[in-house]
């Protein structure tokens, strides 16, 4: 069997290998109705994930009339408080992903998270899952001082796992430039909770989905 060209693959977490659009966009409809904000529909939330919970909240606010910073901190501690309650309620695996961290794994590929989500949140939702113990670094917005798009936590990433030839998958900007910044291949996620056209992120390779990412990866890697 020829060897897999890479040690380590990093993946962002939300809109990458998890749907958490659902219960995400059900935490900022929690804020947003407490001070009498329309609700927004789950489609109109996903460009807005990707940049943490704050920043989703900003984008939601600003869509629905405007804030200021006293609310702004007010609605995002009710925002993270009913999120970590209803947590995965509807998030679950993208088709294939199981099946393709299965075959990186068998392959003798070390997994890493890099996440703008916070990091006990990303803990948790990958425990109830079932899906923690298949990553050797998990690394949340919270975990350092920067978070994506510095290159900081990939960095991280890759010396927590061990060090070795890296790529880095995910959906938004912030995941390729992060993983640009540390000079590593990038795959990024055409069915992502895109912010803008997936052509626009200047990734490496992009996949419609898990089933061809180690093909993709292969390609990067040779």
């Amino acid at each position: 069997m020829t060897q897999f060209l890479f040690n380590i693959v990093g993946f962002d977490l939300d809109g990458t290998l998890l749907d958490t659009s659902g219960d995400l966009a059900a935490a900022v409809n929690h804020a947003l109705t407490s001070v009498d904000r329309p609700a927004l529909s789950v489609e109109q939330v996903k460009p807005m994930i990707g940049g943490g919970a704050r920043h989703m909240l900003k984008q939601g606010l600003t869509a629905t009339g405007g804030y200021d910073e006293a609310m702004l901190d007010t609605l995002h501690a009710r925002l993270l408080a009913y999120y970590e309650a209803n947590i995965c309620v509807l998030t679950r695996p993208y088709p294939g992903v199981v099946d393709a961290l299965n075959a990186l794994a068998a392959k003798g590929v070390t997994l890493g998270i890099v996440t703008n989500k916070i990091e006990r949140f990303a803990r948790t939702v990958l425990g109830e899952l079932g899906l923690i113990d298949r990553f050797a670094c998990i690394l949340g917005g919270d975990t350092m001082s920067e978070s994506k798009p510095s290159p900081m936590p990939i960095h991280e990433m890759v010396r927590q796992c061990g060090g070795g030839r890296a790529a880095f998958v995910g959906d938004s900007i912030f995941d390729i430039q992060a993983g640009q910044a540390a000079g590593l291949p990038t795959v990024a996620c055409s069915y992502g909770f895109l912010m803008q056209p997936v052509e626009d992120l200047g990734a490496d390779a992009v996949i419609d989905g898990f089933d061809t990412l180690i093909p993709t990866l292969e390609k990067l890697g040779a």
